[in-house]
């Protein structure tokens, strides 16, 4: 088990070219996995993935539900499990994937949290000052907020990235997939200043160097950003928020405006619309609580769900 899930991971990252927060999730997964199997087999010292039964990994998603152990974690847990067994059939090592044939946990249905356009505005001038990093944290979050970027592509950012005279950035995605979106004047602006403030000694005019840096002059982390962000959002009326809110506000606001559900795609790098049309579930939540809210004669039931409808 050992060797195959280092050979696993070698895969992912030289021929699927997953990312760092990807790699750890999978490894995490399986060693867990890989334990569980150890201690309901203390007689076998070395496991071999071909003797794993369908039945062992059904023990182990019970386990993890007694340990209360949430849906979605249970969900990934299993995925990286199929996706495991998947190479290991590719590589000629198991015949059958014993992953396949079990249901994946229910989730909940949630949709993901949105900041009004007031509080996002607020929220981006929590940074307030002149120094190094209160211009950058307000650069940071108002890139965020303009290009909808997920907080591994913002860190990822380089000098070259920014076509700054086009209004345009260069973001990498999920498995190295790249793609060209706007970015807007204020958020423009605040970088220039953030970068104008740095010191001579700190700034590296290479191509590759990172826009947002830390104290040491290296390159922020999604976890300094996702500290970033909880801090200056722990200000707000309904608390903190993570990177991602500020993701799925960029594409909400973008709606309500006006935007179609194609560009929205584009611009979020979204393979599938399917996963864009979220948005439009949470834009008419929005407006159906807004007319409840205003509107003397709405008269809607008290708990009454809002539409569903998957259609766009």
């Amino acid at each position: 088990m050992d060797h195959a899930i280092r050979a696993f991971m070698t895969f992912l990252e030289l021929e699927r070219h997953a990312s760092h927060e990807t790699m750890r999730n999978y490894a995490s997964d399986l060693r867990q996995f890989q334990t569980f199997m150890k201690a309901e087999h203390l007689a076998v010292p070395l496991l071999d993935p071909a003797t794993v039964q369908t039945e062992s990994i059904r023990a182990y998603l019970h386990w993890l539900d007694r340990k209360r152990e949430k849906s979605t974690s249970m969900a990934r847990k299993l995925a990286s499990l199929r996706s495991f067994y998947r190479y290991l059939q590719r590589e000629g090592r198991v015949g059958l994937n014993p992953a396949e044939a079990i249901r994946t946990p229910k989730q909940p249905k949630h949709l993901p949290r949105v900041l009004s356009k007031d509080d996002a505005a607020a929220l981006m001038e929590f940074p307030a000052g002149e120094t190094g990093s209160s211009l950058r944290d307000r650069a940071l979050l108002e890139t965020l907020y303009s290009t909808g970027a997920r907080v591994s592509e913002l860190v990822g950012i380089n000098l070259d990235d920014l076509r700054a005279s086009e209004g345009l950035v260069h973001l990498r995605g999920k498995g190295r997939k790249e793609r060209i979106v706007p970015i807007g004047a204020v958020a423009l602006k605040a970088i220039h200043n953030y970068r104008a403030s740095l010191k001579p000694s700190t700034i590296n005019h290479r191509p590759s160097v990172p826009i947002f840096l830390n104290l040491r002059g290296g390159r922020l982390t999604t976890r300094s950003v996702a500290r970033i962000v909880a801090r200056y959002s722990n200000q707000l009326t309904g608390g903190s928020v993570s990177p991602h809110t500020l993701r799925h506000s960029f594409a909400t606001h973008l709606l309500d405006e006006g935007a179609d559900l194609r560009s929205i795609q584009e611009m979020l790098g979204h393979v599938s619309l399917s996963t864009t049309q979220k948005y439009t579930h949470l834009a008419t939540d929005q407006l159906l609580a807004v007319y409840d809210k205003t509107h003397p004669r709405a008269g809607r039931p008290a708990g009454a769900r809002m539409v569903k409808d998957d259609k766009p």
